[in-house]
């Protein structure tokens, strides 16, 4: 009895048209992609659009990111700008000099005063800034009235918006040898002071500057966290008999533990940028000695001095270094349990 090679159903006729075909068979055909797994053309047709949204993004940071990454060649260089108009041609036509500027940085002792001065204030700022957020964070997130909520939140976030010049001017109304406290002091009999000339306290007022300018920046992240926690876990911790401090502990915190660590992670690789504008309006009134740092070194030796290729041979071994302490501070991440800055 023949039988007849026509599929019977349609479903019999949709499967043996989307059966892989072999390599070599009639019909040619190339290798299929795996199961569950789309081909590079079709996620492009599907994602185009959102591609599109993100491609003035990506030109804006290959324009101001990546592309001056390749004037580090002049850390090489005895780069001279005034033999031509055009940066390029100065570049060409600049003597090279191979690591001389290199070592002329790892024997200037003023680079390692910038570096000791850049690491102390950024332990500073990791232990008493970094906290601050958190702690503001679940302090706001406990208040039951959301209206003061609101306005707690729009308080502290308000000072993100100042300048640094409008920031050390209310620091130097408040502690300036003019300012309020040493005016109080004088009016009771006590010598005045004056914190914002002091090469000593300096750190710690530019830490306290840093904290009431930005914190309410990091509330902003820290609340988001907690906003996707399910009020169905406080309720059952609250069941089981934990009390506020015991549900902060066991369910509030945990659900900040991954941001905590992308944030710590970025904090890390951000370490020997402390601040640039901040500390060069007030490096004048503390001099170098407590207030240069790897920002404010560079910039005064390559913008003021017009050393070019010694300032950026000291911004390449910058980024170097911070670059290892990203990688070091995603590994810990992710010995730790957390996603960081990528995946394993």
């Amino acid at each position: 009895m023949s039988h007849s090679t026509v599929p019977r159903t349609d479903t019999e006729a949709e499967a043996k048209e989307n059966r892989p075909q072999a390599h070599g068979g009639a019909t040619g055909a190339g290798k299929q992609p795996p199961a569950g797994k789309l081909s590079l053309r079709t996620r492009f047709r599907r994602d185009r659009v959102l591609l599109l949204m993100t491609l003035p993004a990506v030109l804006l940071v290959l324009l101001f990111n990546y592309l001056p990454i390749l004037g580090n060649v002049v850390a090489f260089q005895e780069y001279d700008p005034y033999i031509s108009d055009n940066g390029v041609v100065s570049i060409l036509h600049s003597p090279w000099v191979g690591v001389e500027n290199f070592q002329r940085i790892f024997e200037d002792s003023a680079f390692w005063n910038a570096v000791r001065n850049t690491l102390v204030l950024f332990f500073l700022q990791l232990v008493l800034y970094f906290p601050i957020p958190i702690l503001l964070a679940l302090l706001i997130n406990s208040v039951v009235r959301p209206r003061v909520r609101a306005i707690s939140q729009a308080i502290l976030y308000l000072p993100h918006f100042f300048s640094w010049v409008l920031v050390i001017a209310v620091f130097q109304q408040l502690f300036g040898g003019a300012g309020l406290l040493s005016q109080l002091l004088r009016d009771h009999g006590y010598d005045g002071l004056s914190l914002m000339t002091d090469p000593d306290t300096f750190k710690f007022l530019v830490t306290a500057q840093s904290v009431w300018k930005d914190a309410g920046w990091g509330i902003i992240v820290f609340l988001a966290a907690l906003a996707s926690v399910s009020p169905d876990l406080y309720e059952a911790a609250a069941m089981d008999g934990a009390n506020r401090w015991r549900r902060m502990w066991h369910v509030t915190l945990p659900a900040l533990r991954p941001v905590i660590a992308l944030l710590l992670v970025l904090r890390v690789g951000d370490a020997l940028t402390v601040g640039f504008e901040q500390i060069l309006l007030q490096r004048d009134a503390v001099g170098p000695g407590a207030a240069e740092v790897l920002d404010t070194f560079v910039w005064w030796n390559g913008v003021r001095n017009q050393d070019f290729g010694y300032a950026a041979a000291a911004g390449l071994v910058k980024g170097v270094i911070s670059l290892g302490l990203v990688l070091i501070a995603n590994k810990v991440a992710h010995l730790m349990g957390e996603q960081g800055v990528y995946k394993k």
